[in-house]
């Protein structure tokens, strides 16, 4: 692998110049008068990006799963029961938490490719007129198979229904790069994680909580001490954390929102899906399919691409690394050697784009695929041509 190509897996992402130098600072002392000047403005700032005047925002130093663990274990108490869905790795790992935790989880499942069965759940919401459900659980975006399900579809069937159960969203790959509207959504709790949107390294659990969810703490039992709600706010109040703070990643955090918002949430939206649909024009003409069945649930910072069927696609990720120094990402579970993956997220440009559309043409070609070389990459070209590409840029670093 070289050092000097962008990766192209859906995170952790490229870390801007401007960030590593953020996050390489001397070391303060995290419980002075300075850090406040770090925490509070790096909490505001995740705050703004999830769109939420509300959410109570919670930093964990460890990876979006802990995150999961601390929405879970502040929210819920031993037995209570929660609807999800199974369409993909990481909605299949949030249920497989819930479970250890003693939870009794009431699962659909659904195509790995599918989004989200809002219908279905609009249906286990309605029948259940005792509300026993305490929590539903959704991944905004899958990352193992590059699908957006509806979050503010999940949101009406929770109204429809006059359910008042909490509603948890996985943002982990969608946050800070794909639009997520935490208030108007009705969102009790949504996850993240600094590695992917936030374009920093992996150490980070970033955690939005309605007023709905810190009261929901006042009677749930299941244990918590590393993550609890209740000692970050008193943490917090003293412009420190009840344990040892990762003051490099918070200060690069507080400057990775800036970054976004200098640039504009919108316009870091539309960049996204720019480049996205550079990417899946590349595929269409390669004659390849997405592992996302529809256009509507197409996402903006991850493709899955099925390759044909007795061909093992980890062989292009495992090529590509050996030959030229470049990561795409592998297939996960129930797809696992059916697709491979380009993560097109965080800090990304067209012509970065563009590099990684030609090395995927390459291994291709190399291994005995039905590649035109040029061909993803001509159609790529054309459609960053055709909408705004040289108008647009990432905000100066």
């Amino acid at each position: 692998m070289s050092f000097q190509n962008p990766v192209f897996i859906p995170g952790p992402t490229n870390i801007p110049e401007s960030l590593r130098k953020a996050c390489d600072m001397p070391t303060i002392d995290h419980r002075s008068p300075l850090f406040a000047t770090i925490l509070h403005p790096a909490r505001d700032g995740v705050a703004r990006v999830i769109k939420t005047t509300k959410a109570q925002i919670f930093i964990f130093p460890c990876s979006g799963t802990g995150g999961w663990e601390a929405t879970i274990s502040n929210t819920l108490s031993p037995g209570d029961t929660v609807l999800a869905a199974r369409n993909g790795m990481f909605s299949h790992k949030w249920i497989d938490m819930c479970q250890r935790f003693g939870l009794n989880v009431l699962i659909e499942d659904v195509a790995w490719g599918d989004g989200l069965p809002v219908d279905r759940f609009a249906k286990r919401l309605a029948d259940d007129t005792n509300h026993t459900i305490k929590a539903v659980l959704a991944t905004h975006n899958e990352t193992a198979t590059g699908v957006v399900s509806d979050i503010a579809g999940v949101r009406k069937a929770l109204d429809a229904a006059d359910h008042p159960a909490l509603f948890f969203v996985d943002g982990v790959s969608s946050i800070g790069s794909m639009d997520f509207r935490f208030d108007e959504w009705g969102v009790d709790a949504a996850v993240t994680g600094s590695q992917k949107g936030f374009m920093l390294p992996a150490g980070l659990a970033i955690v939005g909580v309605s007023e709905k969810a810190m009261q929901a703490r006042e009677t749930a039992t299941l244990p918590r001490t590393f993550f609890s709600f209740d000692d970050m706010l008193a943490g917090y109040g003293a412009n420190a954390y009840p344990y040892t703070p990762s003051v490099g990643l918070l200060n690069g955090l507080n400057e990775a929102c800036k970054m976004l918002l200098d640039e504009g949430l919108d316009a870091v939206f539309a960049r996204h899906h720019r480049i996205a649909e550079g990417v899946r024009a590349a595929v269409q003409a390669w004659g390849m399919d997405l592992c996302a069945t529809a256009p509507n649930l197409y996402s903006n910072t991850v493709t899955a691409i099925r390759t044909p069927d007795g061909f093992d696609a980890s062989t292009i990720v495992a090529h590509a690394a050996e030959t030229y120094g470049v990561a795409f990402g592998t297939g996960l579970g129930d797809v696992a050697g059916k697709v491979f993956r380009i993560g097109h997220l965080g800090s990304l440009t067209d012509v970065m784009a563009l590099s990684g559309i030609a090395t995927a043409e390459m291994c291709m070609a190399d291994l005995g695929l039905d590649i035109q070389l040029g061909s993803g990459v001509a159609a790529a070209q054309e459609y960053y041509r055709a909408n705004g590409a040289a108008g647009t840029r990432m905000a100066a670093e």
